[in-house]
């Protein structure tokens, strides 16, 4: 590709506050993060988005022709409209001429366009979307996987979801001995719906699986776990919830200020320890989720991504390509992976 740094592909049409925030958050990534952007989408949109020249000259704009509707079905509408810009940043990383996909648009869409264009890796029935949860211990994150690319589950997806995590957290976030859970209503083996029993069981009885049990909703951010599992929906909703839940412990830190001057000295002396305390909690401190399984790096960021989450989410497909994430997953997957078994 001609550069040693990496280059990230950017759906600048896509989410609420597409192209300004998108455009916004990639200037900034490619002025602090040592990497090439090319931004994706209507040129004279992302143009008028880019007040200073300096900045144009900088970005390389890719052309494509409309987006995928929040109301449409994805795969249809991947189908139907192949010039989207979804699609184009797609065939980007297919052609080698990008290294990563960032997208805060439709998530069905997204998934869609990289099972099509750059297609699963082998022993992958599904892919999932990891995102990384802040937890009650310093320093330690929580992954969990799938957050909303699958809402119907068999066991053998959360089985490989499990194989995926295990191999994401040990070799990318450097784990030694990651502790896997499933996420359920109960610590019981028999507790939960019939897909948890079952995915259970699988899970005991892979011993490529660092499985621990399972973990209920309280357990999530406690630090006992490394990788959660969990189907799409249940997932998604946790991610949501835990974003909300997120904002409203800033803003009751807000509120619970002193005010005035006493209030104002207070804050400047705790000025660091509120920084961190907004990095920990605070959603977009953490961008989006990389969606693990296809034959490439893409992260799906939240649809109300503005400039900050973009330039994480922009910062996580950079780290995933440095620490060549894929090519982790596709060499240990050969060695851990078992062969997916029909009917389960």
């Amino acid at each position: 590709m001609g550069s040693t740094l990496a280059r990230i592909a950017i759906d600048a049409m896509g989410g609420d506050y597409a192209p300004a925030e998108i455009v916004t958050g990639a200037i900034r990534a490619k002025a602090e993060l040592g990497l090439e952007v090319l931004l994706v989408g209507d040129p004279q949109q992302i143009q008028a988005s880019i007040s200073q020249p300096e900045n144009l000259r900088q970005i390389e704009i890719v052309p494509s022709e409309g987006i995928v509707e929040m109301h449409e079905e994805p795969l249809s509408a991947i189908r139907r409209k192949p010039k989207a810009s979804i699609n184009v940043a797609m065939d980007l990383v297919k052609r080698k001429q990008a290294d990563a996909v960032v997208s805060a648009g439709h998530s069905g869409a997204a998934m869609a366009a990289a099972l099509l264009r750059l297609g699963r890796l082998k022993g992958i029935d599904r892919p999932a979307i990891g995102a990384v949860f802040p937890t009650v211990v310093a320093s330690k994150s929580v992954l969990i996987l799938d957050v909303g690319a699958n809402v119907d589950c068999r066991p053998k997806f959360l089985e490989q979801f499990a194989v995926m995590g295990t191999i994401y957290s040990r070799y990318v976030l450097g784990i030694e001995d990651p502790k896997v859970g499933l996420l359920n209503i109960g610590e019981e083996p028999s507790k939960g719906n019939d897909l948890a029993v079952r995915t259970h069981q699988a899970l005991v009885d892979n011993p490529l699986i660092p499985f621990i049990g399972n973990a209920e909703g309280r357990d999530v951010l406690s630090g006992d776990f490394d990788v959660v599992v969990c189907d799409g929906f249940v997932g998604n909703v946790l991610l949501k919830f835990a974003e909300a839940v997120g904002e409203a412990a800033l803003q009751i830190l807000r509120e619970e200020l002193p005010q005035g001057i006493r209030g104002k000295l207070g804050t400047a002396l705790l000025r660091k320890n509120l920084r961190r305390i907004k990095q920990r909690v605070d959603h977009a401190e953490h961008g989006g989720g990389l969606l693990l399984g296809v034959a490439g790096v893409a992260v799906i960021s939240h649809g109300s991504s503005q400039a900050p989450s973009i330039f994480n989410a922009i910062r996580l497909a950079k780290e995933a390509v440095d620490n060549g994430v894929l090519e982790q997953i596709q060499a240990q997957y050969k060695k851990v992976a078992a062969p997916a078994t029909d009917g389960d």
